[in-house]
């Protein structure tokens, strides 16, 4: 009799944890886990669940594999246990380790921009990847951008801070080339790997923030090429979010009189 109510005490268990782990945004638990927590989130950023769109506040967590995507007001802080963070900007789709048996693959970026802050440990390189179709980034320990850039999946990657080794990922690697603070790299799908080039002033940053507007047409590709997700309240139409309960209410029609303005009051004593 212990041996069976052990047994499906065990089970049960089991059917608890797979439960959890299918949850798109719980509290992040303490120590070591590979969730990241949503420390910020502003306009539309949703957790795909079940190939639909979720939406995202600030404190949920998003587990290993999930896809979040934001709109074109979305962005939103992630922060997993070793104090390391990623950013997500507008017009983005981007999957949290997309290789759970590699907790140092960080992010894969499919489309848009990624800002990425890794923390070191004690003083110590903390080596971290993010990858994108086209090109592979190892950091230890830096502050950097990734942009993958249009349908031909062009990558470009600049450094802030640190140090990072960008590898091509389609075409045979030969050694990486090394990006420092103020340089940046372009990873072309069908060419080697380009020379470096050098931030001048603040261009490239102007740059990032408009490359941020432009991707409205493409984040809804999936990562295998399956076509179009529908995002709900997105430009387009369509119901809100599930679980957005920050809903804006349409604006007010324009005033009546010529082009939506107005007349003006009449003269006093009339």
């Amino acid at each position: 009799m212990h041996g069976a109510l052990k047994g499906g005490l065990s089970a049960w268990l089991l059917a608890a944890a797979a439960a959890v782990s299918l949850c798109p945004a719980q509290p992040l638990p303490a120590g070591g886990d590979p969730a990241a927590r949503a420390i910020q989130v502003t306009g539309q950023v949703s957790v795909l669940r079940d190939s639909y769109p979720w939406a995202l506040k600030t404190g949920d967590a998003i587990q290993t594999r999930q896809v979040v995507i934001t709109g074109a007001d979305g962005f939103a802080i992630f922060q997993v246990s070793d104090g390391s963070r990623f950013e997500v900007y507008p017009n983005s789709r981007a999957t949290f380790r997309n290789n759970p048996g590699n907790l140092r693959d960080l992010v894969d970026l499919w489309i848009g921009r990624v800002k990425v802050h890794i923390e070191k440990l004690g003083g110590q390189p903390n080596p971290n990847n993010v990858r994108t179709p086209t090109a592979v980034i190892a950091v230890r320990g830096t502050i950097f951008d990734v942009v993958v850039e249009d349908a031909e999946e062009t990558t470009l990657v600049s450094v802030e801070e640190g140090l990072v080794a960008v590898q091509h990922a389609l075409l045979p690697r030969g050694d990486p080339k090394l990006v420092g603070a103020g340089e940046y790299i372009r990873v072309y799908k069908n060419s080697p790997l380009a020379r470096k080039g050098f931030d001048k002033g603040s261009a490239l940053q102007t740059a990032l923030r408009a490359l941020s507007d432009a991707f409205g047409s493409l984040i809804y590709r999936s990562p295998g090429g399956g076509g179009r997700i529908p995002i709900p309240g997105s430009a387009g139409g369509g119901p809100t979010l599930p679980g957005d309960t920050q809903t804006t209410p349409p604006p007010p029609p324009p005033p009546p009189g010529d082009g939506g303005i107005a007349p003006p009051p009449p003269p006093p004593g009339n």
